[in-house]
């Protein structure tokens, strides 16, 4: 089953859209530069969308002009003063412009037009300014082709900041992991902290490259197309504003009540993939113990959370896109009514009601562009409350100003421990007092029941967890005055869960360790015993291990038994290092082990106290103290918690 998420409040609810915006805005500091020549390429190429519609209404306006015949004043006195047109046809031409009147249309015109002599037709037939049409199409091109050039680069630059942002986000989660004590991940579900990694980031990145350009891009053209619809008629400007109102209305409310859809979305995703993760990870376990239904029915809760969450939000965000096309739609309508009525009356022409209907598209297109992108900003707000406060939880101490450093070549191998209290929690304190001293070479034994502290003392030894009182003294020098970094190259330690990742069996066992030779990892292996089993594999020790349920625990255990042989450091640990091992194998571990740790301070925890039986040093914990220590003789003499212990065993086993 999962691990429980423990405390919820190492992460406040992420329900602040402004505060997680000034946070994004914040970590993308170093991309101000590319963020504002992206801004300014978007808003640049907006301009020059939205200045396009005046040519072109300038354009249909001469092409108008140009198919209506030519029956100006001007005209009319040409063809009277021009001697090579009969009186006759003079006329007859006359008598019909009389004829004409504000019903009469332009077809009827032409039709009539057309039976008049050559000569007359000359002068009023339609004439086209091809040129001054050439002019503005040309201007019209240069201006698309440079808007399209700069929204190229403005998505260009968009796309670079979110990939690199991304790449940031990541190695600074990664660098905060590092840096977090072991209690984080004691209260944190491991696939939630994923989700985070994986999800999250996702999220953040797809909305820089996708959405904030576009905002603004959006943005300008709406405000652009506003003031350009009022610069050319404030009538029309006003009819198509007011229609647009409505959207604006609903996208508010839409907006105001969906955010808290996305924040559970984020959430209960991180929540699924927590259990996801901790159930199929020991899925071993699930189906030994018949735990399927359990976590089948623990899943379909998680998986119908997700479900509601992720239903809501997307109707919601489903809603913005018909919204728009509604209201766009009803623009284009009232642009066409009140156009038409103030053309008849003369207050325009037709070639502003093209204009305007461009217009209307720049606005209300935009329109459902920054609905769409405040709907991205409301999941990326989510994502990024969760990502900041992950980064911005509380690390271990810094260390920079410890300057102290022990070279694991020289160091002796002393081990002091005075007067060591620690607790979890302030108010509940499990190592209360403990004191021992450990001499260079010798091996000592950690046992008690469970609970006791075994696991917690060394986990203090290691620096994991920052003691609550007392020292812990390595050749006399205080932890407290090392970095945990080289207390940790101090120290070889073979835990009791195994580790092993996808490679060759041979890089498993040098993991991270240089200038092994191969005989030496062989000599290791024969003295573990896991080399038989190693050739045994395809490839010998370059089979790659894809699958860890190939490989039963008992033969993963000996690999990382042997990974930590092959290392050369003053302290080794063994956290029930063969529990996974028969006791034949166990015996012959231990041979190897009791040679191998000659020279080395060693530290064993154990169950089975068969196997310690040859320590230098026992320690018997209960309840956080050191209640019996000695040797193991010297021990069962005494008759006190150790005998009773072992004797126990002993009666099991017989």
């Amino acid at each position: 089953m999962p691990k429980p998420m423990g405390n919820k409040s190492n992460f406040e609810r992420p329900n602040d859209f402004k505060s997680a915006m000034k946070k994004l805005v914040h970590y993308l500091n170093k991309f101000h530069t590319l963020l504002i020549i992206a801004f300014s390429l978007a808003a640049i190429s907006s301009i020059l969308s939205i200045v396009a519609p005046n040519k072109l209404s300038s354009m249909t306006d001469i092409i108008t002009e140009g198919l209506a015949p030519n029956l100006t004043e001007e005209t009319i006195n040409s063809i009277i003063e021009d001697e090579d047109i009969s009186n006759e046809d003079k006329k007859e031409f006359l008598t019909y412009i009389k004829t004409i009147d504000e019903n009469t249309s332009s077809n009827d015109i032409l039709k009539k037009l057309d039976t008049m002599p050559q000569d007359i037709q000359e002068y009023i037939k339609p004439k086209i300014d091809f040129t001054a049409i050439k002019k503005i199409a040309i201007v019209l091109g240069i201006m698309y082709i440079i808007s399209a050039i700069f929204s190229f680069f403005q998505h260009f630059f968009m796309a670079t900041v979110s990939n690199n942002f991304g790449k940031e986000l990541r190695n600074k989660i990664i660098n905060k992991i590092n840096k977090l004590p072991l209690k984080f991940f004691d209260n944190n579900s491991t696939g939630d902290i994923l989700s985070r990694i994986t999800n999250d980031v996702d999220t953040v990145t797809q909305t820089l490259s996708q959405s904030i350009g576009s905002l603004v891009g959006a943005i300008t053209l709406v405000i652009g197309s506003v003031i350009m619809m009022f610069y050319t008629n404030f009538i029309m400007a006003i009819s198509a504003i007011l229609a647009s109102l409505i959207g604006f209305s609903l996208m508010t409310i839409i907006l105001k009540n969906s955010q808290k859809y996305f924040i559970a979305r984020q959430e209960e995703l991180g929540n699924m993939n927590g259990h996801i993760e901790e159930i199929y990870s020991g899925h071993n376990v699930v189906k030994v113990y018949n735990g399927k239904k359990s976590a089948d029915k623990k899943f379909d809760e998680l998986n119908e959370r997700v479900f509601n969450s992720v239903k809501k939000s997307q109707f919601l965000s489903g809603l913005m896109q018909p919204i728009m096309m509604f209201i766009g739609n009803l623009s284009y309508v009232t642009v066409c009514i009140v156009g038409a009525l103030l053309a008849m009356n003369g207050y325009i022409t037709f070639g502003v009601i093209v204009a305007f209907i461009v217009y209307i598209r720049l606005f209300t297109n935009p329109l459902s562009q920054i609905a769409q992108a405040m709907t991205s900003l409301q999941s990326a707000a989510a994502a990024s409350e969760r990502i900041f406060e992950f980064l911005e939880e509380k690390a271990m101490s810094d260390e920079k100003d410890i300057t102290k450093e022990l070279n694991k070549d020289e160091v002796k191998g002393n081990v002091e421990f005075k007067n060591v209290k620690f607790g979890y929690n302030p108010d509940r304190i499990i190592i209360k007092d403990f004191s021992a001293k450990v001499k260079p070479g010798q091996k000592i034994a950690i046992v008690g029941p469970t609970g006791a502290g075994k696991t917690t003392m060394v986990n203090l030894l290691m620096k994991f967890y920052e003691i609550n009182s007392g020292d812990i003294l390595i050749d006399g020098i205080s932890i407290k005055e090392l970095k945990r970094e080289n207390v940790h190259e101090l120290f070889t330690m073979v835990l009791q869960d195994t580790w092993l990742f996808n490679g060759t069996v041979k890089e498993n066992i040098v993991y991270n360790q240089d200038n092994l030779s191969e005989k030496r990892v062989k000599e290791v292996c024969e003295i573990v015993g896991v080399d038989h089993f190693i050739k045994s594999l395809p490839q010998s020790y370059d089979t790659i291990i894809e699958d860890n349920d190939t490989i039963s625990s008992g033969q993963k255990q000996l690999i990382t038994i042997a990974r930590g042989m092959l290392s050369h450091t003053p302290f080794l640990i063994l956290d029930e290092a063969t529990s996974n091992v028969d006791t034949r194998t166990e015996e012959l571990v231990q041979k190897a082990m009791d040679k191998l740790m000659e020279g080395r301070t060693s530290f064993i925890i154990a169950h089975r106290l068969s196997t310690i039986k040859n320590a230098d040093l026992i320690l018997v914990m209960k309840d956080g103290n050191i209640i019996e220590q000695g040797n193991h003789d010297e021990l069962m003499k005494k008759k006190g918690f150790y005998e009773s212990m072992y004797s126990s065993q002993f009666e099991k086993v017989s």
